[in-house]
């Protein structure tokens, strides 16, 4: 694979010069820290934690990778070193994250830094066993990692848990926890907790909605933090981003000829529904390139048993939805491949941000574009997306084609998987918010069902 034109590099350093140690804040803290391998601040640590620190409500607009999750925490954490809080006093602070994946990451992070702390901390969110939850909360817990569904399940009906002393909320990803379906639930829950208390809420992006939320978040008017607001990009200048425009038939042979030249990466493609990414995972581990699998059918222990073995792994590949692509911090992410396009330029902002996280942080993202699907860079580029065109030539891509349509006809389960994931791509594509650039009437049908290594395109 080839670039059209160089990319230019440009150096983006999130560190600023101020330390941890400069906060005044505790010794078991900063021990925590310097274990953690913590030194100085990034921007969004340096500008919130003075202000969270001191008890003030904080609305912070950070892209992540920015370094947020300790700018929430160590508040946290020091408030209760402070007061000395005991478990009879029940929910001290509790952090509303929007996926069961960025909730167990922000636990593990929260562990690490309580480990020289006596606070206890669980984490509440669906899919985990809701027994061990409720003996956990009705003894006092200081600190609560939830999803906003499981969270308001344990408000309104968990007898015995103590969450009238709150004295410190936190909605991380607020946009997300609405793009969602969260609404109904993050204002009940608003409704229902303590509203003397201090608040803080991050949010990527200000919709109408996310406005909304705010202004029943927050008692007193918050201080803003929004260390984006001045960047000539969307993206971090670490991320290498590129374009590739192909046909519909040969879309699986590109990507096949991509993941073979970069078995020894660690890459994450982005499906548009769970159908899509079971059978693309089925196909590919069944042909001996060795995938990993994550979106939301999946039971919740496999999700985690899948998050964490791709988390460690020094190479690999991941499948998965949009379920994957907010907030959760995956270590060295070498590829961001979108197979099938965002729903809209803030999506596509969001998926990349698993690459190029962190100080000096350096990653590549590469999108599939159909022919007629090349509208949607004219709102990339409006949205501060700087992307370059690259090119591979059919020469050069794998001749699997026959023989995957071989194996497909043979094996009963992967062409019920096929046909299955076909007609999701097909319902995800007819349901896609920009009709004008996704639209139906301009696909190929028989060569979308290439891709799916299909030959029967009547499935309904």
């Amino acid at each position: 694979m080839k670039r059209k034109r160089p990319l230019e590099s440009h150096s983006d350093t999130l560190l600023t010069d101020e330390t941890f140690e400069s906060l005044q804040i505790s010794q078991e803290t900063l021990a925590a820290l310097e274990e953690m391998h913590f030194t100085y601040m990034t921007e969004v640590q340096a500008r919130c934690l003075p202000h969270a620190l001191g008890g003030r409500d904080v609305l912070g607009a950070a892209r992540t990778g920015s370094g947020k999750t300790l700018a929430f925490l160590i508040p946290i954490v020091e408030l209760l070193s402070k007061v000395k809080w005991p478990n009879k006093m029940g929910t001290a602070a509790v952090i509303i994250a929007p996926t069961r994946e960025l909730v167990l990451q922000t636990h593990n992070v929260l562990s690490e830094l309580c480990s020289h702390h006596p606070h206890s901390h669980c984490v509440v969110m669906g899919g985990s066993n809701r027994k061990v939850e409720v003996e956990k909360l009705t003894k006092g817990t200081t600190i609560i990692v939830a999803t906003p569904g499981r969270l308001l399940d344990h408000l309104q009906n968990t007898r015995g848990f103590l969450f009238k002393n709150l004295q410190v909320l936190v909605i991380d990803e607020a946009d997300r926890c609405l793009d969602i379906g969260f609404e109904e639930e993050m204002h009940e829950i608003l409704r229902i907790l303590p509203k003397d208390r201090q608040t803080l809420l991050f949010s990527a992006t200000q919709t109408t909605r996310v406005e909304d939320l705010i202004k029943v978040s927050f008692k007193n008017k918050p201080i803003y933090v929004g260390v984006d607001d001045k960047r000539e990009t969307a993206t971090v200048s670490g991320l290498e981003q590129g374009f590739l425009v192909c046909s519909a038939e040969v879309r699986f042979q590109t990507l096949f000829t991509f993941l073979k030249r970069n078995s020894k990466k660690k890459i994450i493609v982005f499906f548009s529904s769970c159908n899509v990414v079971k059978f693309y995972a089925e196909l590919l581990n069944f042909i001996d390139i060795p995938v990993l699998e994550l979106h939301g059918r999946q039971k919740q222990q496999k999700r985690t048993n899948t998050f964490f073995e791709f988390c460690k792994a020094q190479s690999a590949i991941l499948l998965c939805t949009d379920v994957a692509a907010r907030g959760l911090d995956i270590p060295a992410v070498d590829w961001i491949v979108q197979y099938d396009p965002p729903d809209e330029p803030k999506e596509y902002i969001h998926r990349v941000g698993r690459t190029a996280r962190g100080v000096d942080g350096k990653g590549r993202a590469l999108l599939f574009l159909l022919p007629s699907e090349k509208g949607f860079l004219h709102y990339l580029r409006q949205a501060k997306v700087p992307l370059h065109e690259y090119e591979i030539a059919t020469s050069k891509l794998a001749n699997i084609q026959s023989q995957l349509e071989s194996l497909i006809a043979k094996n009963y389960y992967l062409h019920k998987s096929a046909k299955e994931a076909y007609r999701s791509y097909l319902l995800a594509y007819a349901s896609h918010h920009m009709k004008h650039i996704f639209n139906m009437e301009a696909l190929d049908l028989k060569a979308v069902a290439k891709s799916f290594v299909i030959l029967d395109t009547q499935i309904y």
